[in-house]
């Protein structure tokens, strides 16, 4: 073997060497607060209460429960669903700051206030329509008609029709 070829399979193998122990070298850590955690739980339990109620509705149309069966198992799903509901709602406005109203209400101004246009800013749409029908004038004057022999559009430059190559007048 060549030097120069071990010197490339040496460099070629500390770059991978590098490249994996890249993670256990920099530990970055992602510290997660209990509070975090707990309202993480809360969702991920309201989205398996939401689940486990399409999958009993669904079991229910199929035939697969019994009538009497289903109304008490769903009223129970109902029930935990609620109350992790309240939950979700109590952990929320702990960690806001005001009332849940007050906080539908901000979102709904910030929400308004992307939504109206800037005054005095040009509108892209009038650019555009100027644009066409600058083309549109534009692609008219240079319109002849149609070819007599074969009906091919025609430009007034032409002196053969460019499909069928019949002599125009």
């Amino acid at each position: 073997m060549d030097i120069g070829s071990i010197f490339l399979i040496l460099g070629i193998l500390v770059l991978v060497v590098l490249y994996v122990s890249q993670p256990f070298v920099q530990r970055k850590a992602t510290v997660v607060s209990l509070e975090e955690h707990e309202f993480s739980a809360l969702l991920a339990e309201r989205d398996r209460i939401l689940n486990a109620l399409q999958e009993l509705d669904f079991d229910f149309t199929l035939g697969k429960i019994p009538e009497d069966s289903y109304a008490t198992q769903r009223a129970d799903m109902l029930q935990r669903g609620a109350e992790t509901l309240r939950q979700i709602d109590l952990f929320q406005s702990e960690a806001g700051d005001g009332s849940v109203g007050a906080r539908l209400e901000a979102a709904i101004q910030s929400r308004r206030a992307e939504s109206q246009p800037v005054e005095g800013a040009p509108d892209p749409d009038d650019e555009l329509e100027a644009l066409i029908a600058n083309r549109r004038r534009a692609r008219n004057g240079k319109s002849g008609g149609f070819c007599s022999q074969c009906g091919n559009a025609i430009q007034r430059s032409d002196r053969f029709c460019p499909k069928c190559g019949h002599p125009l007048a």
